[in-house]
């Protein structure tokens, strides 16, 4: 019995036309049961299993009914594939939904199995480099 190479950007390419098809089922048939996502930035939003990729998928789709999803760039290293990638769409109420960042996927058997996830909603208004470095490095702001 042979086993088949699959190249582990094909599952991330499944996931993109999945969810700009609003295919709840397809997107969660692209994890692994035990789906591990990473949120370092936020580590409380970390996560495990992909019933919880479907609950977060719902919310979405139910609110920004118009979502689609761009891979702005990918590169395979191995089993990990490296993703750039921009959401957008309007929300209910009207208001534009802007997300841009990076995702990096762990692919085993042609599934998820893994992410560490760095997307994040674009902040049109929040000052330039100067201001965001001072409100970074500037103790009394911190607390």
């Amino acid at each position: 019995m042979s086993v088949v190479e699959v190249d582990p950007s094909a599952v991330v390419q499944r996931l993109r036309v999945a969810t700009n098809a609003h295919d709840i089922d397809a997107i969660v048939a692209c994890f692994t049961p035990d789906y591990r996502n990473e949120t370092p930035v936020h580590p409380e939003r970390s996560f495990v299993g992909h019933e919880q990729v479907r609950r977060n998928w719902m919310q979405i789709l139910a609110a920004i009914p118009d979502v689609s999803t761009e891979i702005v760039a990918l590169v395979v290293s191995g089993n990990v594939v490296w993703t750039e990638w921009e959401h957008r769409g309007t929300r209910r109420d009207g208001t534009a939904h802007l997300m841009r960042g990076v995702v990096v996927f762990a692919v085993t058997a042609g599934l998820i199995a893994s992410a560490r996830f760095f997307l994040e909603p674009v902040d049109a208004a929040g000052g330039d480099v100067d201001a965001a470095v001072r409100g970074q490095v500037d103790v009394r702001r911190a607390s």
